[in-house]
């Protein structure tokens, strides 16, 4: 079977590398799948979350703001931030979630600090709708291994 190398880097660590079958990213043009052979683009990445197909295995990820860069042969995402499900604890994102919630109700706010605000509260509700969703995967051992590059 044909594939193709998917690497996703945060500034913090490169979060995945491998070969792979295909991956849907959420793009804000919409969320795309990329399978090996794909016609070359660049897009931005939208908060979401993206899911990566290797051998029949389902790795989920919460991702945020970033770009994706698709060649024939590879796929290379520069995230803001990628976690893996079985790393994102809900209580911690459903915390940042409500003290964005709260910042945003706050009158006074300029038009930067509002964006940065809807941004984290983007950044969160991805992460949660991620985790909800893959919850009983990650805890009875579905959750794919990682291949993670030495830094």
């Amino acid at each position: 079977m044909i594939t193709t190398k998917l690497t996703i880097v945060t500034p913090e660590r490169t979060v995945y590398s491998d070969d792979i079958d295909q991956v849907t990213i959420p793009t804000q043009d919409g969320e795309i799948t990329v399978l090996p052979n794909h016609v070359p683009l660049v897009g931005v990445l939208k908060p979401g979350e993206l899911l990566v197909r290797k051998g029949g295995e389902e790795i989920p990820l919460a991702v945020s703001g970033g770009i994706v860069q698709v060649r024939m042969d590879s796929v290379t995402i520069l995230a803001d931030t990628a976690e893996r499900v079985e790393e994102i604890i809900e209580e911690q994102a459903l915390a940042a979630q409500a003290r964005a919630q709260e910042a945003l109700s706050h009158k006074g706010l300029d038009a930067r600090e509002f964006a940065a605000i809807a941004g984290k509260m983007e950044k969160e509700l991805a992460r949660i709708k991620v985790v909800r969703k893959y919850r009983q995967k990650a805890h009875s051992g579905l959750a794919a291994e990682i291949h993670i590059e030495s830094e």
